[in-house]
């Protein structure tokens, strides 16, 4: 039976997004496995972008990017997020993508707020170079053909250097397809309460254009009260995911109007860590390399069952399916889901000192200094 939402489809370009939801890019995490799993719970419905590939890398064809940009068959649409802060190098990207029909929607981000990133002019601190940014929008709009081009950002830099709705507008003049904005600033990394009022304001400012929020979504309740608060278009759901992929299946169900939101048992829990694990040994052509990746979501995962300090390190350390499933099996899978385990989860830094490029807050529209060289040469976390 065909469920009519209540709430209006997301369109970017040619692609409908039903419920209006999308998993954001995270470095590390949101590789191919990851959103198998994530989409296998919403039963494919929702939008899921790859984590973060650079431009150089990539048109450099470095390996590690290469593997990070390969899609599922069953992946559709395919969804890249780019990081660039050269325009010629970030039109040489999307070109290469275009040709050789490597994704169907293209993601621009300007949100990282990781020194990596910001110390050399890119990611949340981009967005305070105005003409940089219109220059890297225009390369990529008019190198992306019929591909839509979306970009996400946060308010700005810190408090006193905001920046969103200004790149709001010039995203709108320069063709941007839609808008994502995570209600922090740079500084504030991951810290604080996200604000919601900015995404409301962004909405006001480009009403030419869907704007989706992003922040504090730690379960599709949250997303609902975001919509309903902001006017805003969509949802991007990052950290309220990591070690439960099964959120995906809740927000379907919340933008379809049902109450039907899983809260799975222990044993559920574990088979879900097991496929996990699984997806990434078999993604990395090796059961210990993918097993080992896994290992940094387990505490994810576990999060407010009961499991023994003990054995949380030992499911920490394995390095094969065996070790982990035989440690999995000896916990009491019939505990039912935690009372709180629904609430935040993942990095929670806040205040942080942002790290510039010398005198890169001096003058808004001074981009000397900025050119190719900027550009990072490795994708992902």
């Amino acid at each position: 039976m065909t469920v009519l939402s209540p709430y209006s489809p997301l369109a970017i370009g040619p692609n409908t997004v039903q419920p209006p939801v999308v998993l954001a890019p995270m470095a590390g995490i949101t590789n191919a496995p990851f959103r198998t799993l994530c989409r296998e719970f919403s039963g494919g419905k929702g939008l899921f972008v790859s984590e973060m590939i650079t431009t150089r890398a990539l048109v450099e064809r470095n390996d590690k990017t290469m593997q990070l940009i390969r899609f599922d068959a069953s992946e559709t649409p395919r969804s890249i997020q780019l990081y660039g802060v050269d325009p010629v190098t970030v039109g040489k990207a999307v070109r290469m993508i275009v040709d050789e029909d490597l994704a169907d929607h293209i993601d621009l981000n300007f949100g990282c707020p990781v020194p990596k990133v910001t110390r050399k002019g890119g990611g949340s601190a981009l967005p305070y170079k105005r003409p940089l940014l219109r220059a890297i929008l225009h390369e990529a709009v008019s190198n992306a053909g019929d591909l839509p081009v979306t970009m996400k950002m946060r308010k700005g830099i810190d408090d006193d250097h905001i920046t969103f709705l200004d790149a709001g507008r010039i995203a709108v003049e320069e063709g941007v397809t839609a808008i994502a904005l995570h209600g922090r600033t740079a500084a504030q990394h991951y810290g604080g309460t996200a604000d919601w009022d900015a995404i409301k304001r962004l909405k006001d400012h480009v009403p030419e254009i869907p704007v989706l929020g992003n922040g504090d979504i730690w379960s599709a309740d949250d997303a609902l009260r975001m919509v309903r608060e902001t006017g805003c278009d969509g949802v991007v759901v990052g950290r309220g995911c990591l070690g439960r992929p099964w959120l995906f299946a809740d927000l379907v169900a919340a933008f379809e109007g049902r109450q039907e939101y899983a809260q799975p048992s222990l044993r559920v829990v574990a088979d879900a860590m097991v496929r996990h694990a699984t997806l990434l040994g078999e993604w990395l052509g090796d059961e210990s390399r993918g097993v080992i990746d896994f290992r940094k979501h387990v505490a994810w995962y576990l999060k407010g069952f009961s499991v023994g300090s003990e054995m949380r390190k030992r499911l920490a350390v394995t390095s094969t399916l065996a070790d982990l499933r035989g440690g999995l099996d000896e916990l009491d899978l019939d505990q039912a889901w935690p009372v709180g385990a629904d609430g935040p989860r993942g990095r929670t830094s806040g205040n942080n000192r942002v790290v510039l490029p010398d005198g890169w807050l001096k003058d808004p529209y001074d981009c000397a200094g900025i050119s190719e060289d900027a550009e990072l040469d490795t994708s992902g976390g």
